[in-house]
């Protein structure tokens, strides 16, 4: 057998450590991130463990009190997504009133006037001094700064594990050496948390011209309803036309992949780039057409409804007009 000249050589050694150093880190991106810690660091690993066995003989009594949170090894992102999850099933509640007073009642009557009634009950369930903090603001509240939390926390374990001691060995003259922290530290934003986001800044802007405009003019919001969104479209289309298209499909696309997301209906993030397997790659596009058609139905029953019935229903006459044209150039509308 002829002897293996093959070797090692220094040089090479080099390029697959520089290779390996000047790869980016990147978390993976996926929803059951959100249900657990990452693992600890193997610098705190083992202080962990020591402290653990000390904690399990002296807490072993009372680890059932407290809620049922100590002894659980859940951290707070586990708790902040329970948050997240569960206050998105109460404003759905409301979205779901909302859509039919707005939407299915018009198209059955296709009459404001007619539907306006409805509008006027719904409001009994969802519009009054408990009601409304309890169905509306808190949930919406503790929707928004869960989300952020999470991600803030996201952030500070990328850091910790990506963003701190990596930079750190690359050579000062490396390219990504000052960047590289700024780039990959936070979490990836996947398409349903920006569109959450943008459906903040839209869901704030209606609220603030239906329901807070009008108690700073007319000291009052019992007159809002369908006739004041379609006296506002009669006044000048365009502005109306353009914001409600954007609530209407922005919210909708949220909610509908929100709850997908969080019944696993949902194909996992870039499952275009990653899936190899072609069964499984017919699996996920049947997924996401699935979910992709649902929104796309709802928003469009939705805008049958609001932007087909309600927005041309014309303006409104006699002392309502007035206090509309009041509300609306306060405006600048």
């Amino acid at each position: 057998m002829a002897p293996d000249h093959r070797t090692l050589h220094p040089k090479a050694s080099e390029e697959t450590l520089v290779s390996l150093l000047q790869l980016d880190p990147s978390p993976i991106d996926n929803a059951s991130i959100y249900d657990k810690e990452l693992p600890p660091l193997p610098e705190d690993d083992a202080s962990q463990t020591s402290s653990r066995t000390l904690k399990s003989t002296s807490t072993s009594s009372t680890s059932t009190s407290t809620l049922g949170l100590s002894g659980s090894g859940r951290g707070p992102i586990f708790y902040l997504s329970r948050i997240q999850r569960y206050s998105s099933y109460t404003f759905s509640f409301f979205a779901g009133l909302h859509i039919a007073n707005t939407s299915i009642f018009p198209l059955v009557y296709q009459s404001v006037p007619y539907s306006e009634p409805f509008l006027l009950m719904a409001r009994e369930l969802y519009q009054t001094r408990f009601t409304e903090p309890l169905l509306i603001t808190l949930p919406v509240v503790a929707h928004i700064t869960s989300g952020v939390a999470i991600r803030l926390l996201r952030r500070r374990q990328n850091l910790t594990r990506y963003g701190g001691a990596t930079p750190g060995v690359w050579p000062v003259n490396h390219p990504n050496a000052s960047s590289f922290s700024y780039k990959h530290i936070w979490p990836p934003l996947s398409y349903i948390s920006a569109s959450g986001y943008l459906f903040v800044g839209l869901l704030a802007s209606h609220v603030g011209m239906n329901r807070v405009l009008p108690l700073v003019v007319d000291g009052d919001s019992s007159n809002i309803g369908l006739q004041f969104v379609s006296h506002g479209f009669a006044r000048h289309p365009l502005p109306p036309w353009i914001a409600y298209s954007l609530l209407l499909s922005v919210g909708v696309g949220h909610m509908v992949w929100g709850w997908a997301k969080w019944f696993n209906l949902t194909p996992p993030a870039n499952w275009k780039k990653t899936t190899i397997d072609k069964r499984l790659r017919r699996s996920r596009r049947r997924a996401w057409w699935g979910v992709q058609g649902v929104a796309v139905t709802v928003a469009a029953l939705w805008a049958a409804g609001g932007l087909g019935i309600v927005a041309r229903a014309g303006p409104v006459e006699g002392w309502l007009a007035t206090v509309y044209d009041n509300i609306y150039s306060a405006a600048g509308h």
